[in-house]
């Protein structure tokens, strides 16, 4: 990677959206080095952004990535593992808790579709009810 990437280059780089690579720098998750009208992100901005959008993609808020990241930035590492232990464990009870409702959503639905689909087999009246 190169030594610090464009504005364009950091979009393409993590796929997202100028929109996105701006409200970012807005609410000061990143803060890239500036001359004049361009921006210009260094490895400690790329690091971020990995764990920015991995944050996201773990279900964790904005506001949540940022505490994260002034601890780290404050309070140095040791910090940051403690309080991403116990951030993490209350996200993955949170995605447990969703995934328990979402394999109920799904055993409801396939067991729906399957009743509709035998009934449209065997030619048995099928009503709005059924669905």
């Amino acid at each position: 990677m190169a030594e610090r990437l464009s504005f364009k280059e950091m979009c393409a780089e993590f796929d997202v959206t100028p929109r996105t690579l701006r409200y970012y720098e807005y609410i000061e998750l990143l803060s890239p080095e500036r001359e004049g009208r361009a921006r210009f992100y260094h490895p400690r901005d790329v690091a971020r952004m990995k764990l920015i959008l991995r944050g996201r993609r773990w279900g964790f808020s904005l506001e949540e990535i940022r505490q994260f990241l002034l601890i780290y930035d404050e309070q140095g590492d040791e910090a940051q593992m403690r309080t991403w232990v116990e951030s993490a464990d209350k996200q993955l009870e949170t995605l447990k808790a969703e995934m328990a409702t979402l394999q109920e959503s799904i055993e409801s639905l396939q067991e729906n579709r399957d009743q509709i689909a035998a009934m449209l087999e065997t030619g048995a009246p099928v009503s709005s009810e059924t669905a």
